[in-house]
């Protein structure tokens, strides 16, 4: 018996029940002839800083769209409908774009940054996304995802961090087999430096293209890169994160905080302003206290959940994600978190950066070889190695529930692995060809209107759109009590933010990093 079917026999069918999910989807709001919709976030969703299930993300018109923590599937998926069907209502003309890549842009400087009103913590979530605009421009923040939460009870933050390194590691399986993004609007990579092939006018891509969101066009940042970011327990992960929050870095120095009229441009000069703007492919997470910083309660609780943040949106799929990519992760994140996870290295680290960025980009070419342990494999016996392995996990979930969806779902991850014209990636693109002239506007822009027509047309019952209304109302109302009890000045709130000691640092370490400062 191997070491992971050992673990998994010691796991009771109570525990596996047990796994919790959340999901968080992000949307453009586009407008019906494609372009980014330049309205205020609409009133009838309420405030973006404390409604609990609808948001923005980067951009005014950038929705996130938040279901509460499930036990199974089908009541996230549920709770994720019912979001959407009560946003959609309030959108008038204007759509959600299903797409992970955003629509026809505007120029850079005009995207609008979200706002979140007049409180310290509303302004700095919009200072917060100024900075971003500076660091890497406001056209790649426009990229949209769905960030999947995911729990099992009885867990450390080591066998997390360890589950983490094997995600990294096996990455590339979710992005070749739900990858959907394998093209562009020309707009997005205007006056970029780019690898994509010029499809039709108006329309750039990868012709074996998995993931554009998660390649070099995604988000990605050469300052980020030279971060040596270890995921080999939370100490160092912690001690790691916390150079890159404290220390100055030289190109946001020259940026400044303020610009000469006094308006701010970012909340600190260091490599990271905070922690969410390090990207990665999935982070480790703990629930956090009002104006705790993450990373002190990582710190002082450990490791809650773990945060997938690769997906694409699925553009074929109302919601953006299915019931079945949901099983698939779950079994994907318990063979992680069950198999042995050696300490990663830098070398390692390098190589599954190329990894990733050669399935982001090449993924569905055939024959393509990915970097394992210092060899060359092709990436789809790596692939199919990995799904067969994922059996005996399939076999026990179903048990657990009582059903046979998971082994479906497996099944299903083999035939995209077996044809690989079936992938998302390779629909889109058949679509786009057969129906659209080739073209990603025609053809997301047709599924968005779609999508509408059809979450429109479902039943939604006046009991659930008032409760809905009345999360609006409630919103508004906690966000003018925020701003009413206000007493701090804002640049005194931003310094005391974004100071060592909110980190959770011990005290000999505050000294020299306040020395850095």
């Amino acid at each position: 018996m191997s070491n992971l079917q050992a673990r998994l026999a010691a796991l009771a069918p109570q525990r596996l029940k047990g796994i919790r999910r959340g999901i968080e989807k992000e949307s453009l709001r586009a407008t019906p002839e494609s372009g980014l919709a330049m309205t205020p976030h609409p009133q009838a969703l309420g405030s973006a800083l404390t409604h609990p299930h609808i948001t923005t993300d980067y951009s005014e018109a950038q929705l996130e769209l938040i279901t509460g923590v499930h036990a199974t599937p089908e009541s996230c998926l549920e709770e994720l409908l019912q979001v959407h069907q009560f946003t959609y209502r309030a959108l008038g003309d204007e759509m959600l774009w299903v797409s992970s890549m955003p629509c026809d842009l505007p120029a850079d400087e005009t995207i609008p940054v979200g706002r979140y009103g007049s409180s310290n913590v509303g302004r700095a979530k919009s200072v917060y996304r100024m900075g971003l605009a500076h660091r890497y421009g406001r056209r790649m923040q426009t990229i949209s995802g769905i960030h999947y939460n995911w729990s099992l009870p009885d867990v450390s933050s080591e066998q997390y961090f360890a589950l983490i390194r094997n995600f990294r590691r096996h990455a590339f399986l979710l992005l070749y087999l739900f990858g959907a993004s394998p093209a562009a609007c020309s707009s997005f990579v205007a006056g970029r430096q780019h690898e994509l092939r010029s499809l039709t006018d108006g329309t750039m891509y990868m012709p074996h293209g998995t993931s554009l969101r998660m390649g070099r066009l995604g988000y990605q940042s050469d300052a980020q890169a030279s971060l040596a970011v270890s995921y080999n327990g939370l100490d160092g992960y912690a001690q790691s994160l916390q150079e890159a929050l404290t220390k100055p870095y030289p190109a946001y120095e020259a940026v400044g905080i303020m610009n000469p009229g006094g308006e701010y441009n970012q909340l600190a000069t260091s490599l990271l302003q905070i922690e969410n703007e390090f990207y990665g492919t999935i982070r480790p997470k703990r629930v956090i206290h009002p104006g705790e910083r993450p990373l002190h309660a990582l710190r002082e609780r450990g490791v809650e959940y773990v945060e997938v943040r690769l997906l694409d949106l699925n553009p074929f799929v109302a919601t953006g994600i299915t019931a079945q990519t949901i099983r698939f992760l779950d079994m994907f994140l318990l063979h992680c978190l069950l198999s042995d996870s050696p300490p990663d290295t830098p070398q390692e680290i390098a190589a599954l950066g190329r990894n990733q960025h050669k399935t982001a980009a090449f993924g569905r070419e055939p024959g393509l070889v990915l970097e394992r342990d210092g060899a060359e494999v092709p990436l789809a016996q790596w692939g199919g190695e990995l799904v067969a392995a994922f059996a005996p996990i399939a076999a026990a979930l179903d048990a657990a529930h009582q059903t046979t969806d998971y082994s479906e779902a497996l099944r299903s991850a083999q035939a995209l692995l077996a044809e690989p014209d079936l992938l998302p990636s390779a629909r889109v693109l058949a679509v786009m060809e057969q129906d659209f002239g080739n073209s990603f506007i025609g053809f997301t822009r047709a599924q968005s209107r779609q999508t509408k027509a059809k979450l429109l047309a479902l039943p939604f019952s006046a009991g659930l759109q008032a409760r809905f209304a009345a999360m609006t109302e409630q919103s508004v109302a906690d966000q003018k009590a925020i701003e009413a009890a206000d007493a701090m000045p804002f640049e005194a709130y931003r310094q005391q933010y974004v100071s060592p000691e909110r980190l959770g640092l011990s005290k000999a370490a505050i000294a020299p990093a306040l020395a850095a400062v």
